[in-house]
This record gives structure tokens, sequence and C-alpha cells, in this order.
């Protein structure tokens, strides 16, 4: 015997009687598959009536009732919350692009000796970081004013260096021998100053170089200043051109006395200092 028959219930029927206050009294009969029908058309009629009725009228706002000014107020934290992750977005692309650039030039920095024709320059030249105006002093000043008068073009400006310290050299450029740089010869606790404004990439000790400095400027070159006896300015500071920012010394491996070997970098190539410093 099975306690559920489908079939039988389908077949069956419904009997409904009303009681009226009348004398003759009607029967309804009703098959199941008519009264789930008649159930369901009305339970979708009723849906569409209250669906039709909160739309057209007034009654949405008595049934559902929504404070505008909470919803503002959420719609505004959540642009300042937008605003905010754009600008940290923006702020993190610009680390990632300095941090790349400080990981390659430590790399090439390790001694004042290495091939010019290294693979790693080229992969220096390639990364892009944002060209950072900077000065405040009153040689910048004349520097700025010199290049308004002799450049048509802000954007093709010409970069001046000024000497980072005060001293003899005493050995010159020599690429073809691994010297990349020259060498002043001068008593440990000189001040060492930027030879152009620009953005610290590296400040810290390394073996080879000692007490170590590299400056990112504008038109893509890159200053390095070694052996230094103590830093002034730490990775990331943006400095003016003249600003002081290390103590020339006879740190590190590759040091042979009291010195500051400088060296001028542009596009990932060494560049002869003495033929662009200015006199």
């Amino acid at each position: 015997m099975k306690w559920f028959n489908f079939q039988a219930i389908k077949n069956s029927s419904i009997h409904i009687t009303p009681n009226l206050p009348i004398i003759t009294t009607k029967r309804y009969k009703l098959g199941f598959v008519k009264l789930a029908s008649y159930i369901s058309l009305y339970t979708i009629a009723v849906w569409l009536l209250l669906i039709i009725v909160l739309a057209v009228t007034p009654l949405k706002d008595f049934l559902f009732v929504v404070d505008n000014s909470e919803l503002k107020a959420q719609t505004e934290k959540i642009q300042q919350l937008q605003s905010k992750v754009l600008i940290l977005t923006n702020q993190l692309q610009s680390l990632s692009s300095t941090n790349e650039r400080i990981r390659l030039a430590i790399k090439l920095a390790q001694k004042d000796s290495v091939n010019a024709n290294d693979k790693i320059y080229d992969t220096l030249k390639n990364r892009v970081i944002k060209k950072i105006n900077v000065g405040g002093n009153i040689f910048y000043a004349f520097i700025s004013l010199l290049n308004n008068l002799v450049q048509t073009n802000p954007s093709s400006k010409t970069v001046f260096f000024m000497q980072p310290v005060q001293g003899v050299i005493t050995q010159d450029f020599n690429p073809g021998a691994g010297h990349m740089g020259i060498d002043y010869g001068l008593k440990i606790g000189s001040p060492v100053f930027a030879s152009v404004g620009g953005i610290i990439l590296f400040s810290d000790y390394t073996i080879d170089s000692g007490y170590m400095i590299i400056i990112q400027h504008d038109q893509e070159f890159t200053t390095v200043y070694k052996h230094c006896s103590s830093l002034l300015k730490k990775e990331r500071d943006v400095v003016s051109q003249g600003d002081m920012i290390a103590l020339s010394g006879n740190s590190g491996k590759n040091t042979t006395g009291p010195h500051l070997h400088f060296e001028i970098w542009q596009n990932g190539k060494p560049v002869d200092p003495q033929k662009i410093l200015l006199k």
C-alpha cells in the first residue's frame, strides 16, 4: 500500500457548500488541478496588484521607511574612501618605481671600477621615475634664470652641475680603466654638496664604497657620492642644488685615502664630470 498516490490525489475533487441564508443551497465541485490553478492565479493577481499600488502610490513610503540623510551620509563616506584609495594607489605606484630604481642603482654602484657595457645600465635606463622640480637657494634661482634665457623649450632645459666639494682632483674620469668618475682629494669631514637638485635614491653604507649617496635628477641624470664619513640625507629626501648632503671620508674597501669619489650618469651611461661641471 502506497502512502502517497499522486494519481489518486489528481483525480480527487473538493466539494464546497456555501452556508447562505437562502432556500436553495448549491454545491460546487472542483478538481484538485483546477483548484491549484485558481489559487496560483489568485496569488499572482494579488502580487501584481500590490506591485502596481506600491509603484504608483505613496504607500511605499509608509511601508518602507528610507532615511535619505543616512543614505546621503553613506554615499559621501564611500566617495571619500574611493578618493583615498586612488591617492594611496598613486603613491604606491610612485614608491614602487623609486624602489626599483634604488635596487638597480645599488647594483651598479657597488664599486668604483665597473664595466660600462653591463646590461644593468640599459635596464636602469628603461626605468621611468617622476621628474621633480627642486630648488630654493640663490644658486638655483640663478640657474633657473639662465635656463630661461638660453632655452626656449622648457622640456629640454639644460641641467647645470656644480662641483660637489672644494678640493683638488686626484684621479680623472677613465672608463677604459673602469674608473667611472673623478676623485677629489680632501680631508675627512669636509662638506659634500648636491651637484644638482633631485631626490635621494640611496643613502646607506656599502662594503666597497663605504657611506654613499645616489641622487636622481632631471633629464635622466644621476650623481653618485662615495666614501663619505657620514650621511646627512636619507632615501626619498628631496634636495636642492647646493644643499649639504654628507661629509667626506675614507670609508669602504675600495678607498686609497681620504677623498670623495664623484660620478655623473645619464640614461644609464657614465659621463665625464669635468666636461659638464661649472668651474
